[in-house]
């Protein structure tokens, strides 16, 4: 192969193309792809500190839901302990009022049983006072006594 002038010339065209495109197309392209790959890495970063947010926030939720719960159970057992606490009042306040009243019914039965029994007490001393005197105001044999006896019985 024969060097001559347009190897030289082609040499010479090329070292120009290389040149000019050093030193006016690579810059631009080369600023191109930087801004790309920082623009991707920021966007990857991003997305990175998304799922990190939507993590921590995740937690967040379960932390707050799980406290809503422990709160809410909370509340359901101080309510239950409360009712409770009431019924259980209740049945004390109940059973003291029945005492109450069985105490006072039988203090009226006994001053009843008292009471019957002092007219019991009058009426029978009033009839055997009034058998004594029938007894005595006639005479004094067997069958008359007896007679008196048995129709003071039967008034009994």
């Amino acid at each position: 192969m024969n060097i001559n002038l347009t190897l030289i010339g082609q040499a010479i065209s090329f070292a120009i193309f290389v040149w000019f495109c050093m030193k006016f197309v690579w810059p631009p392209i080369v600023d191109a792809l930087e801004k790309r790959k920082k623009t991707i890495a920021d966007g990857l970063a991003a997305a990175e500190q998304g799922q990190k947010t939507l993590v921590d926030a995740k937690t967040e939720a379960d932390k707050t839901l799980q406290g809503g719960k422990d709160e809410a159970k909370n509340i359901v057992v101080m309510a239950e302990k409360r009712a409770t606490d009431i019924v259980d009042d209740a049945h004390t306040k109940a059973s003291e009022e029945s005492s109450k009243k069985i105490k006072a019914a039988e203090q009226e039965i006994e001053q009843m049983a008292m009471k019957l029994k002092e007219s019991l007490k009058k009426d029978i001393s009033g009839l055997v006072i009034n058998g004594a005197e029938n007894i005595l105001k006639k005479e004094v044999d067997k069958d008359t006594h007896e007679k008196a006896i048995q129709e003071l019985i039967k008034k009994i």
